[in-house]
């Protein structure tokens, strides 16, 4: 009898939080205008509080199922990246690849402070330079805005990312040479990864385009068609032990050169979007141990001060150069803050593929990833409404 209602509750816990987010988030957002991610992540970290039957590591496919509706946020970032802006304006890319490079170098010294190893360091450091497409995409979208700031926190979130995955990527193969010794091997693992990742997002992009010119698919299903699509990359990438987030990214990014073009409704997934994202950052928000939260929260604000200092400052330094005014430089940096989303999966997914200091880091990032979850999208939020480029109307 006692198993049979645990496995009630087990089989409930999620469809009742994720109910239970939506509702939060509806509430708060129409009441005080709180980005609804930060309530889902909210809920989120309630429910881990609680350990609550369901919410574990131990229900199977959540992983994945995380990774789908992240890489399906990713794709949408990549859509929106226009490679030709950077051939007219490369100061944009120069100042991706610089603060990039600046808040990697910045966070690494920062974290030598602390009592941790160069290894863990050097993860930290490579998360902390990713600003998270799903918290910044999706409170764009949620603002419907558009405008100056909002292209270049997107185009920046999209190199951070990009530069993150290669950092990692090097971290690890640093670790598998350190522990195998193997030279060729590490630089292989390394190289095979980040190479095929976006051969199989390009392959996609360049073959998703042709088969909906080749069909003659309808403009509604152009959505379907792409949500498939990502779903297949995610799949492939998971058995080759590829990263789907960089496969997905790059698919957007090939998808968007080939001229295929998705209307403002189409853009988040429409209803399958919105139910993942609320899982998404559901799901992110419980992984956090509240033991490592409260004994790394020194650490963490720290570093979320050294790695916001670092955006902020590029973006000031490089604004006139790139065409934009100080004031929208700042609020540029500002709207970088959010991260967690994406550098807990690739913790995740490197933990998966048999990086073992990966769950120590994420104990360690613990206090950062819960700030930056909670505060980052309000910060983005602040950040391009101060730029007067949402265009959201109160219904009355």
């Amino acid at each position: 009898m006692f198993s049979d209602v645990n496995f009630l509750f087990q089989s409930m816990a999620w469809p009742l939080v994720l109910l239970l987010a939506w509702f939060v988030g509806e509430r708060l957002h129409e009441a005080a205008s709180v980005p609804r991610v930060s309530s889902y992540v909210a809920v989120g970290l309630v429910a881990s509080l609680f350990d609550l039957p369901g919410l574990t590591n131990a229900v199977p496919g959540l992983p994945f199922l995380a990774n789908v509706a992240l890489s399906l946020i990713l794709f949408e970032l990549g859509y929106r990246i226009n490679l030709r802006w950077f051939r007219h304006n490369p100061w944009v890319l120069a100042l991706g690849l610089v603060e990039s490079v600046v808040t990697f170098m910045a966070v690494y010294l920062a974290s030598g402070w602390f009592d941790l190893s160069t290894e863990t360091r050097l993860i930290i450091a490579a998360l902390s330079v990713s600003a998270s497409p799903a918290g910044i995409v999706r409170v764009a979208n949620e603002l419907r805005s558009a405008g100056q700031v909002t292209e270049r926190v997107m185009h920046l979130c999209a190199i951070n990312c990009l530069v993150s995955v290669l950092a990692l990527n090097l971290v690890v193969g640093y670790w598998h040479l350190s522990t195998s010794g193997d030279l060729v091997m590490a630089a292989f693992g390394s190289i095979h990864v980040l190479g095929t990742s976006v051969a199989v997002g390009a392959l996609l992009g360049v073959a998703g385009p042709w088969l909906l010119r080749s069909q003659r698919i309808q403009e509604r299903d152009v959505t379907l068609v792409f949500a498939l699509a990502v779903v297949l990359l995610t799949t492939m990438a998971y058995g080759l032990k590829l990263s789907p987030l960089l496969a997905a990214l790059t698919f957007g990014i090939v998808a968007r050169e080939r001229r295929v073009h998705l209307t403002n409704a189409q853009r988040g997934f429409g209803t399958a979007g919105d139910l993942l994202t609320v899982f998404l950052f559901v799901y992110i928000a419980a992984l956090l141990d509240w033991t490592d939260v409260w004994g790394g929260m020194l650490l963490g604000l720290t570093l979320i001060v050294v790695r916001t200092a670092s955006k902020v400052a590029c973006s000031l330094a490089a604004a006139r150069l790139s065409g934009i005014t100080e004031r929208k430089g700042l609020l540029t940096g500002l709207a970088l803050t959010p991260m967690s989303a994406f550098a807990i999966l690739l913790l995740e997914q490197s933990r998966l593929y048999g990086f073992d200091p990966a769950r120590q880091v994420l104990a360690v990032m613990a206090g950062m990833m819960l700030v930056q979850e909670l505060l980052g999208p309000l910060v983005t939020q602040r950040g391009l409404m101060a730029a007067h480029e949402t265009h959201v109307t109160k219904e009355g």
